[in-house]
């Protein structure tokens, strides 16, 4: 696979908090260039994005994160603002100390409620596995395949750990036929970016990927 085909798949990512616009600018232009699949972006930078690139720029944003404690009415009116503004996909965190509780059929019914939120745009389901045992993460891959999500999504980047081999090749055997698998936290290196998509990723959340493309052009050309 070509590194651009690699770019294709990823969600160019800045979600830190002290993100500034020029930040945000370098993301969207970096992401124009190299056809990035999005990028993912705090939602105060929806509007700012749409108003400014248009349909140049598939956005991406973040619900109830990274925490996923916020209470389902809240994550859904962050959903509908963020339609609303020109957001066209949304990665939630699930309600973590619901998993940990056991309460899954909650946890479902929460994805659900988004997911209707969304109608036709894509929902990423963050299950943040640093935090989860194997059973806790069958069972939210069976929560994200019954409530019709589009995407399981390993990790926010700002949990304990990030995306690993293991729980891909877990959520391979569970998932649901429709569901597809989004890969991020702590991938940094090419070979990380290629090991993920060929274990079936069709999305990798990083902010790493246009810079490390660059280096390795630079390399190759003895800079």
């Amino acid at each position: 696979m070509t590194t651009q085909e690699m770019l294709q798949k990823v969600d160019h990512t800045q979600l830190k908090a002290f993100a500034t616009w020029e930040d945000i600018k370098k993301l969207c232009e970096e992401a124009m260039q190299y056809h990035t699949a999005s990028v993912c972006v705090p939602p105060t930078y929806i509007k700012r994005i749409h108003d400014t690139y248009g349909d140049k720029i598939n956005i991406c944003t973040v619900v109830g994160f990274p925490l996923g404690y916020s209470v389902t009415a809240v994550k859904v009116a962050e959903v509908e603002q963020a339609l609303a503004d020109g957001c066209n996909e949304i990665d939630m965190v699930v309600n973590i100390s619901d998993v940990k509780n056991g309460l899954f059929d909650k946890v479902e019914e929460e994805i659900r409620r988004l997911k209707v939120a969304c109608g036709k745009h894509i929902l990423k389901v963050i299950i943040e596995t640093c935090y989860l045992t194997e059973e806790e993460k069958i069972a939210m891959c069976r929560a994200v395949t019954a409530a019709g999500a589009d995407y399981i999504k390993t990790s926010t980047g700002f949990g304990t750990g990030g995306a690993t081999k293991e729980d891909v090749e877990l959520f391979r055997k569970i998932i649901g036929p429709n569901v597809k698998i989004k890969a991020a936290g702590g991938v940094s290196t090419l070979q990380d970016l290629e090991m993920f998509i060929e274990l079936g990723c069709d999305r990798i959340g990083t902010s790493k990927a246009v810079g490390l493309v660059n280096q390795e052009t630079i390399e190759e050309q003895g800079y």
